[in-house]
């Protein structure tokens, strides 16, 4: 009788949850360019009315251009942490489908925010998604980090915690953008598009080598 092959002990490989976050990444970035619309003009000089109609759109393009760069990061970010991440197990699995759910839900409080720029509550659903996003992030991190479960036994406490903060740091900062709403939602949002531009474009010595 031949016996079953036992589980590795060691977990199992993570080409498919790559390949699977990836499809899911490619999904949700396009699914944001549905909420922008071609102007409608039923009757009278379209050449006088078409520039108008388009500018309104500008809230709409605005929220679109924040969310591509934000999932943008988020991609940048899954694919650094599996860099160092050699291995998943169950949790780790559902960890990363919950962060890709909170990923997926993006499309929506972007829709939202076109819609209602200047609303208060549309600011802080997007703030909440895109915060709870990198918190489940780090949650997988960490679960994944905890004893070296799924990483190289090799890896120095000094790059882990780096990784950490990277991931944690952006947490703050949409969480003090969310109170400031109560002040100005310009303000808010502007901080919104502050993290990307920090951890994506201005180098530091914090994430040099391990941008997230």
């Amino acid at each position: 009788m031949t016996e079953m092959p036992e589980s590795h002990p060691l977990g199992l490989n993570t080409s498919r949850i790559i390949t699977f976050s990836d499809g899911v990444f490619a999904i949700v970035i396009t699914l944001l360019v549905i909420d922008l619309k071609v102007p409608q003009i039923i009757a009278g000089d379209i050449s006088a009315q078409l520039p108008g109609r388009l500018f309104d759109l500008w809230p709409k393009l605005l929220s679109y251009t924040l969310s591509f760069v934000i999932i943008g990061v988020y991609w940048v970010a899954h694919h650094h942490v599996f860099h160092y991440i050699v291995r998943v197990d169950r949790i780790s699995l559902w960890l990363n489908i919950f962060f890709l759910m909170s990923v997926a839900f993006v499309p929506f409080p972007t829709a939202l925010l076109g819609e209602y720029s200047n609303n208060r509550l549309a600011v802080i659903i997007y703030g909440v998604n895109v915060m709870a996003t990198r918190l489940l992030l780090l949650a997988l991190w960490l679960y994944s980090i905890y004893r070296h479960r799924l990483i190289n036994p090799e890896m120095q406490p000094a790059t882990l915690n780096r990784v950490t903060w990277l991931i944690l740091i952006p947490v703050g900062i949409y969480l003090f953008a969310i109170g400031l709403s109560f002040l100005s939602t310009r303000i808010s949002l502007a901080l919104y598009f502050l993290v990307p531009l920090v951890f994506s474009v201005i180098p530091s010595r914090l994430n040099r080598g391990a941008s997230l």
